[in-house]
């Protein structure tokens, strides 16, 4: 194997799909042109799209009170000033009106020369996660 070649290579499309649904957050990607071209999690979204979204600016996607920051950040990795942008938010996330912190990074993706490809949304739900105390080792009940 040669230092350029990727691990990942020999993933069959079904191990990706399920990697993809398998991961504890939800994804959404744009591509270089701000079309979005995929998500993850479509039934159980914090974040729901309609299918109509597929292919749409992600401009249509996002809030109007946040979407000048989105911009900003995508600008930002478009230009090369950023790979990596993280927030959360406090988010009412059933119909108990239960709050829950939800975490939201945004990763440039570029391809093995650094050149810009498009970006991925990642969103999860830490509620539990910033609960955890102590420890849990590996197969403890």
């Amino acid at each position: 194997m040669k230092e350029n070649d990727f691990l990942f290579d020999n993933l069959t499309q079904d191990i990706v799909k399920s990697i993809l649904e398998t991961i504890p957050g939800e994804l959404t990607i744009i591509n270089k042109d701000d079309e979005v071209i995929g998500w993850n999690k479509h039934s159980t979204r914090i974040f729901r799209r309609p299918v109509v979204a597929m292919g749409a600016n992600f401009r249509d996607c996002h809030p109007e009170e946040s979407l000048s920051r989105v911009e900003k950040i995508v600008n930002d990795m478009k230009n090369g000033k950023m790979n990596r942008a993280r927030f959360w938010i406090d988010m009412r996330i059933n119909e108990k009106g239960e709050r829950h912190k939800i975490l939201i990074e945004f990763y440039a993706l570029r391809d093995i020369n650094g050149n810009y490809l498009g970006c991925m949304e990642y969103d999860m739900d830490i509620e539990d996660i910033i609960k955890i105390t102590g420890e849990k080792r590996l197969m403890d009940e």
